[in-house]
């Protein structure tokens, strides 16, 4: 696949605070590939200067055999910036902002096709002030695709949505994807993350720590497994099945709650099936089983050492 950006050994400090430290990537044509970290971490200040509002204090940025030096117009026509929503005119409607920004550019894709995409067809008259969050940011993207753009920077697009506004997002987004564009994401939602990336690139502290597939990045998490089970017996069961499981050769650690009873193993179905065979000699029963799927979350915290905030 071919790269369509690479980012060598950006640095950029403000004062004494250094933002990014050394940030190097490829991004491929056609992917989604998603920026997440800790608030201050560094990702906005990456994506700035990759779209050319900040300049590096080191490091190349190659769009193609093109850079911000040599080629800025050229770079400029071929990526899409989703505006922050105090670029839009309020007392403009969609179709209206639509044309205005279209006119900053020598080609440009028909209102009526972004309408349509963005689904806002319907609101195409309404002014922008009177539009819910989640049609302005619907806008903001179509605003970002009106130069129809190879690759399309979005910023938190979903931030303060609801879930499903948040989702009618990811649809446009999947659709882009479909139609061959390259997007450039950050995000505060992992779930999000983890749905729509090809890659995902873990910043913190200015610095890349992590940088895989989503399933790539679980899979080196799931060493072990979490498994829970819920014992309808009362305490002495959960208890007595505790000390069991501690002596088992695939059981790693436990943690026991009341009657529920947590147990982290490399070999759960080993695990489980000892731990019924044991149940059903005791007559004890079990109400509830499970295994928990790693997340990206989980890799997140493990990377980073910090719980996430949405």
């Amino acid at each position: 696949m071919t790269t369509v950006l690479e980012v060598k050994e950006l640095k950029k400090s403000f004062g004494a605070i250094h933002a990014v430290q050394d940030i190097s990537f490829k991004v491929k044509a056609g992917e989604v590939f998603t920026i997440i970290g800790p608030n201050g971490a560094g990702k906005t200040t990456t994506l700035e200067m990759i779209e050319g509002l900040v300049t590096p204090d080191y490091g190349h940025i190659q769009f193609g055999d093109l850079d911000w030096n040599r080629n800025a117009n050229a770079i400029k026509m071929m990526i899409g910036v989703q505006p922050q929503s105090s670029a839009m005119f309020d007392l403009l409607t969609p179709e209206e902002n639509l044309e205005l920004f279209a006119t900053f550019y020598g080609k440009a894709r028909s209102t009526e096709d972004i309408l349509a995409m963005i689904n806002l067809t319907e609101h195409r008259r309404n002014r922008v002030k009177n539009l819910s969050g989640g049609q302005r940011q619907r806008l903001a993207i179509g605003l970002a695709m009106i130069s129809d753009p190879e690759i399309i920077f979005l910023d938190e697009p979903t931030t303060g949505l609801d879930p499903q506004a948040r989702r009618n997002i990811w649809d446009i987004i999947l659709q882009l994807k479909s139609l061959g564009k390259t997007i450039i994401l950050t995000t505060h939602y992992m779930e999000e993350a983890e749905k729509l990336s090809d890659r995902v690139c873990i910043v913190d502290q200015g610095r890349i720590v992590t940088l895989d597939s989503p399933a790539a990045l679980i899979e080196k998490l799931t060493v072990e497994r979490e498994v829970r089970l819920s014992f309808l017996d009362g305490v002495e069961a959960a208890e007595e099945g505790e000390i069991f499981a501690k002596d088992l050769s695939s059981v790693s650690r436990t943690e026991r709650d009341a009657t529920s009873l947590t147990i982290w193993t490399p070999k759960p179905e080993d695990t489980l099936y000892d731990l019924f065979k044991f149940t059903k000699e005791q007559e004890y029963q079990i109400e509830q089983v499970s295994i928990r799927e790693m997340s990206l979350e989980d890799v997140f915290i493990a990377f980073t050492g910090k719980e996430w905030r949405d």
